[in-house]
């Protein structure tokens, strides 16, 4: 009688653990777990329910210890797999199908001072990110679900094999990354903005695809000028021969590459320094800016910011649109860069949507000047709601940024998604042209 008894709610419970079989335990792959910076990476969920709301996070810390994060919220599939390369986000910090979207969008976290960028001034080190998958959909910025699965991934932007040499040659300062084997290799020159100091990022990356790239500062780094006053344009003539005369530099001419005031003077040493034979100009002007440039005898004075016409938000947001002054002023005709004289070629790459200056009117202005003299040695890459600074691809995208000179929010300009896209494209096509006109 007891045994019956006993035996009696073994029934009911033997059936409901029939009716609720077990739930599998969800697993998160991104391959690769670790590789090259501006490479893609295929994220897959799987062990979910069928239709299961699920939030994917990325969370990165940057040089100086600030966390960045973001989100996008994806539903499984019918056999509760989810692919980053095929489905769409439907919320968070971007939506559609965008298999890179938690790398671009990465952004500092809500306890964090805003409008930092993520973006190593070192590369020997690779980027960690931590990539999770959180119950639910949670808005960007609230608390998270319980995690259900998470991994890590490495971001190199130095590769296995690329050698960094720092340099002291001459009056030269920077960085020379060399790709891995026995070369010779095609020689870029690669320089940023008025921000200053030694940013290594892209030369370590365009190593990492078989350039010989020379992270070249020219103020505030080392011995060098501590403020942009005024510029001279031997030391960019000792830096291209430098490069040109390596021997594990191809030849017999260089290329260079810049943004902002690096892009305007990639078009200077295009223009007057035989050893350049192609230039690549990202958001940059067609005339000199800022510092005057001397070369010899002679001088190219630099446009001037206007402050009065710089705007601030309510926020504190400053927008120096308007600022430059205007190059197509005739009393401004002493600071325009003569590229007609360039024997190489040019490659303009801009967003339709840059917010620093008119860097689409720079563009133009110097395509109707090359034309006016017979010219047709150039591209444009013209990029419609992309913004100023026009990075390698996955480099979180920044709409606002702290200016490091100025200790300001500055407005870039652009729409995150397509800035995005932007990058990812210019990035094969600024490799195109380079390989193109440089062997």
């Amino acid at each position: 009688m007891w045994r019956a008894l006993a035996a009696a709610p073994a029934a009911p419970a033997r059936a409901l653990l029939r009716a609720r079989p077990p739930q599998r335990a969800a697993s998160l792959a991104v391959s690769p777990a670790a590789g090259p910076a501006d490479e893609r990476v295929e994220t897959r969920v799987t062990g979910l329910s069928p239709g299961q709301p699920v939030t994917l996070r990325a969370l990165a810390a940057g040089d100086r210890g600030c966390l960045f994060q973001s989100c996008a919220h994806y539903r499984a599939d019918s056999r509760g797999e989810l692919h980053l390369g095929t489905d769409a986000s439907h919320g968070g910090d971007y939506t559609g199908v965008e298999p890179m979207g938690l790398f671009w969008s990465l952004s500092p976290a809500a306890m964090e001072r805003p409008y930092q960028r993520l973006v190593p001034r070192s590369t020997d080190a690779p980027m960690k990110v931590e990539v999770l998958v959180h119950q639910g959909h949670s808005p960007p910025g609230a608390m998270p679900g319980p995690v259900v699965a998470k991994t890590e991934v490495e971001r190199w932007f130095t590769a296995p094999g690329v050698r960094r040499i720092r340099l002291k040659e001459g009056v030269v300062r920077g960085s020379l990354f060399l790709p891995p084997g026995d070369g010779p290799f095609p020689g870029v020159i690669d320089m940023y903005g008025d921000e200053g100091g030694l940013i290594e990022l892209r030369s370590s990356l365009l190593a990492t695809r078989g350039f010989a790239a020379l992270s070249l500062p020219y103020f505030d780094f080392e011995d060098l000028p501590k403020v942009m006053k005024e510029l001279k344009l031997e030391y960019f003539e000792e830096a291209a021969r430098f490069l040109q005369r390596h021997p594990k530099v191809k030849g017999p001419g260089v290329g260079v590459i810049g943004t902002g005031k690096g892009a305007e003077l990639a078009l200077s040493m295009i223009t007057f320094l035989p050893e350049v034979v192609a230039a690549v100009s990202i958001s940059g002007c067609s005339s000199n800016t800022v510092a005057d440039l001397r070369y010899g005898d002679m001088t190219l004075p630099g446009l001037r910011f206007d402050m009065s016409k710089v705007s601030v938000s309510d926020t504190g947001v400053f927008d120096v649109f308007e600022a430059l002054e205007d190059p197509t002023n005739p009393a401004n005709s002493p600071c325009t860069i003569p590229i007609e004289k360039a024997e190489g070629h040019f490659l303009l790459v801009v967003g339709e949507d840059d917010r620093m200056w008119k860097s689409s009117l720079y563009a133009d202005l110097a395509i109707r000047r090359l034309r006016q003299h017979g010219k047709e040695n150039f591209e444009l890459l013209s990029y419609p709601g992309a913004g100023h600074r026009i990075d390698p691809p996955s480099t979180p995208f920044c709409h606002i940024a702290m200016d490091r000179v100025l200790g300001v929010p500055v407005l870039g300009g652009g729409e995150s998604k397509a800035h995005a896209h932007a990058q990812e494209h210019s990035w094969g096509k600024i490799q195109e042209f380079l390989r193109l006109h440089l062997g």
